[in-house]
């Protein structure tokens, strides 16, 4: 059984609903867009549903208005690039619900593409309102969720008028189902996950539901302070959570009994300060100078690393190893970039910082599977029900 996709389904001279992530980076001046990615990644669905003569309205948030109308917001470039990227015209309307959005609707033809207005300009669109979803789901006779990057989320548009609507997934959304369950629910052993980021509290849930089934859990960032704080080591003036040093010492006791190799660092690199790259210099974990913080892994840690990572045959990956904006303390989420890059492994990579590092080694194109959406390959990685996927229907075999 898998989730029905816009092939399982005829789409011809139908009004087809489609959420797309568009929440592009743009230019704060000019409001220019400034990486069209998300944009590209939608192009094979909608260029489908083109070819196969349905009405094509797309629905999409950009940035947080916090449900009311920004004028920053609005998504009419997104719309004026999306036509070039297409080569045919996109009709991008000013709102989303509403008897002006209900008559362009009803005069398209089999073919056309219609961009609605940002959904978060409504505060029901996050409350998942039923009322707001069924005016939505009113505009199409069939519901497409294309927005992987927003399936953790249970709103209106991305879960809501699945519950109005025959539901299948896009291209996109295939393409992240096939890439992380790959890895996930039938991984090549060994397995290796690296996990880091700044805080347990975000990444503790995925830690814990990948003990069991990784042979090997690489800790980084500024969360591997708290695990070794919770070993009992003095990692002075290093980000260290002391509400989570007992989740901490249950995880290690947790990886311990299942016989998952949970590896933390043995050495860091400390600076004096967050913004002293300068002072940048690598020690044993037990011989960090009062007053220095650990913001990086060291050369020790990396080697060990690197030698678990090129014996894998499956690897996830979710977070930087360190402060990964400063060049001083990217090292270490670098050579780990690369070592993915260079191994046999199936690698699935999630997560804005891991993602950045694959493409700034030059090597992403040696990544099995690169997800686009930051918060829902965690939630997928933790093995949590998405709400926008669990209202797409199942395939029947």
């Amino acid at each position: 059984m898998g989730k029905k996709t816009i092939e399982d389904i005829d789409v011809r001279g139908k009004r087809v609903l489609v959420r797309v992530d568009f929440n592009v980076p743009r230019n704060k001046e000019t409001g220019a867009i400034t990486d069209d990615v998300r944009i590209r990644a939608a192009l094979p669905t909608i260029q489908y549903l083109i070819d196969h003569d349905a009405k094509v309205i797309l629905m999409s948030h950009l940035g947080r208005p916090k449900g009311k109308v920004n004028e920053d917001m609005r998504l009419t470039e997104v719309g004026k690039h999306l036509s070039t990227l297409l080569g045919k015209p996109v009709t991008k309307l000013d709102d989303c619900v509403g008897e002006d959005v209900e008559k362009a609707v009803a005069e398209m033809k089999d073919g056309d593409v219609m961009l609605l207005e940002n959904v978060r300009f409504y505060p029901e669109e996050e409350k998942n309102d039923v009322h707001f979803a069924k005016q939505l789901a009113a505009l199409g006779d069939i519901f497409v969720n294309d927005a992987f990057g927003t399936a953790h989320r249970a709103h209106c548009s991305t879960a809501g008028v699945g519950a109005f609507l025959p539901s299948v997934t896009g291209y996109l959304v295939k393409k992240e189902l096939a890439g992380m369950g790959a890895a996930l629910m039938r991984p090549e052993k060994p397995f290796v996950a690296i996990i880091g980021g700044a805080k347990i509290s975000d990444k503790i849930g995925v830690v814990s539901y990948l003990i069991g089934k990784a042979d090997t859990i690489i800790i980084g960032g500024g969360m591997a302070n708290t695990f070794l704080a919770a070993q009992g080591h003095d990692m002075k003036a290093s980000l260290v959570e002391p509400e989570s040093l007992d989740v901490a010492k249950e995880t290690l006791e947790q990886a311990k009994a299942a016989g998952t190799d949970l590896i933390l660092p043995v050495d860091v690199t400390v600076a004096a300060a967050f913004d002293a790259p300068e002072t940048a210099k690598s020690v044993d974990i037990d011989a960090i100078d009062d007053g220095w913080m650990a913001l990086d892994i060291g050369p020790k840690t990396i080697e060990k690393c690197v030698e678990k990572i090129s014996g894998a045959k499956t690897i996830v990956w979710n977070g930087p190893m360190g402060v990964f904006e400063q060049e001083a303390f990217a090292v270490g989420t670098n050579a780990l970039a690369k070592a993915v890059a260079l191994s046999d492994a199936y690698s699935v990579v999630g997560g804005g910082d891991s993602v950045a590092a694959v493409k700034k080694s030059g090597m992403a194109d040696r990544i099995s599977h690169i997800s686009t959406g930051g918060g829902a390959s965690l939630a997928f990685m933790e093995g949590r029900v998405l709400p926008g996927l669990s209202i797409i229907d199942e395939r029947e075999e």
